[in-house]
């Protein structure tokens, strides 16, 4: 049997998805750009310990907050650097704007770069400028590339439309991507229509929305065929995040083995630092909000 030799893409994708099934659990916590600090200076490597010991695939933070995680908390969980910014407190908070590059990413140890695209936004040409730039600088470093792409703008009357995610999650594909993150199109039913359409692996983003669980979002979205879910803001405003990436991850990838989860929740533990690693371990079952009501 003729077995393709390994790349070093092909490397980095398969850390990404650390149950080795394709799946993947991202916690996105590159919003301190766009919104400010979403955690003390103090508690940011508590925060991605808990993360990581909780069993997420991959955190997602921007540049500079990647040399302020301790290596050994992603020994076992990937690093994807987000290359894209722009704050709330600008005229246009949808016009997305390149702050690193492919290079410096490989210098930092980064799994993954990721790039926001607004489909539909006044600066859209920009923006799939800069995402096929980075595409072919990807190819050149053997790095894979996720896309945020969302339809978002003044000519988006409903970002949840099932044709417009489709119209995204294309561009991705169209573009060079590996992995594209975009929203649940609704009704939830009708996202399968758009994995239909995709050649990537969709993973669908959670955000802050109240209106149905995190456990009934996350159902909708793997039930439908999507490969995995990125949840930040519901996780890092949560009094238990740890517990929270633990519950999720079990929806991703199937409930750990006692073993798996001994030896996540060691590792990263044993990372942090002393006090860090009190305060993180994971909270009581009888203090722990359950993941539908807490979030």
């Amino acid at each position: 049997m003729t077995t393709m030799p390994l790349t070093g893409k092909a490397l980095r994708l398969a850390r990404l998805s650390r149950a080795g099934d394709g799946r993947y659990l991202f916690v996105p916590l590159d919003h301190s750009v766009s919104d400010g600090p979403i955690v003390s200076a103090a508690g940011f490597p508590e925060l991605v310990t808990d993360i990581a010991a909780g069993g997420a695939d991959a955190v997602v933070v921007h540049k500079g907050r990647a040399r302020l995680i301790p290596p050994a908390v992603l020994t076992g969980t990937g690093l994807v650097v987000h290359l894209s910014a722009s704050t709330n407190a600008g005229p246009d908070a949808d016009a997305k704007v390149l702050v690193g590059d492919v290079e410096e990413c490989v210098r930092l140890g980064a799994d993954a770069v990721s790039v926001h695209v607004n489909i539909g936004s006044d600066t859209e040409a920009g923006q799939l400028s800069d995402l096929g730039a980075v595409a072919a600088a990807c190819d050149r470093w053997g790095m894979p590339l996720i896309a945020m792409v969302y339809p978002r703008g003044p000519r988006v009357d409903d970002p949840t439309r099932p044709e417009l995610v489709a119209h995204a999650v294309s561009v991705a594909a169209d573009l060079g991507v590996d992995i594209v993150k975009t929203v649940l199109a609704a009704p939830p039913e009708r996202m399968a229509e758009v994995v239909e359409s995709s050649p990537l692996p969709i993973v669908v983003a959670g955000g802050g929305g109240t209106e149905a669980s995190l456990e009934a979002f996350a159902a909708s979205a793997l039930s439908a065929g999507c490969a995995g879910l990125a949840v930040g803001r519901r996780v890092f405003t949560s009094p238990s995040p740890r517990r929270v990436v633990q519950q999720l991850a079990a929806i991703v990838h199937g409930p750990a083995s006692p073993s798996e989860t001994s030896r996540s929740a060691t590792s990263s533990s044993s990372a942090a630092s002393p006090s860090s690693a009190s305060s993180s371990s994971p909270p009581s079952s009888s203090s722990s909000p359950e993941l539908a009501g807490a979030l």
